[in-house]
């Protein structure tokens, strides 16, 4: 398998196996090709024989240069548990932390319980938030109204 930067020309690949990667829902909207266009630097594809198996996009922070931010990542459903998430998160952290950040965040769903776990178990930690859901901190309408999200932080 091969780690990598992602190319402009990677967008239509990557788009074309969201819907399959996450069981049917659309979610190209939130993925726009800006991110493969002004954040090649800090977003990694993984290659199995020329084929996407997973992608993390993320970027610094150009307000707070020390914080860097996860908005995306993706693993193909046959290449799960073999820590391929895992290897592009580390990856990631050490990009960033090389170019001075300290700090990781990125959001969730409330109802992505998977995602929730995911994100605890590599040593992220919830953000406090204006709301409690089944027992876990969301910040209330954080993407818009009725759009709450969990905030994931972690120090690297």
């Amino acid at each position: 398998m091969l780690m990598r930067t992602v190319r402009e020309e990677d967008y239509v690949r990557v788009i074309e196996v969201l819907v399959e990667w996450w069981g049917g829902r659309d979610l190209s909207d939130l993925l726009p090709r800006l991110f493969f266009q002004h954040f090649q630097d800090t977003s990694f594809i993984i290659e199995d024989k020329g084929k996407i198996v997973g992608f993390i996009v993320g970027f610094i922070s150009q307000t707070k240069p020390s914080e860097a931010y996860i908005h995306f990542v993706g693993v193909h459903s046959n290449y799960r548990k073999q820590r391929i998430g895992t290897k592009l998160y580390e990856h990631f952290f050490a990009c960033v932390r090389a170019k001075g950040c300290d700090t990781v965040k990125c959001i969730t769903s409330p109802v992505n319980t998977v995602s929730i776990a995911y994100h605890i178990n590599i040593g992220f930690r919830i953000e406090e938030g204006d709301k409690v859901l089944d027992g876990i901190h969301v910040q209330k309408n954080y993407d818009g109204r009725g759009h709450d999200r969990v905030v994931f932080v972690k120090k690297i």
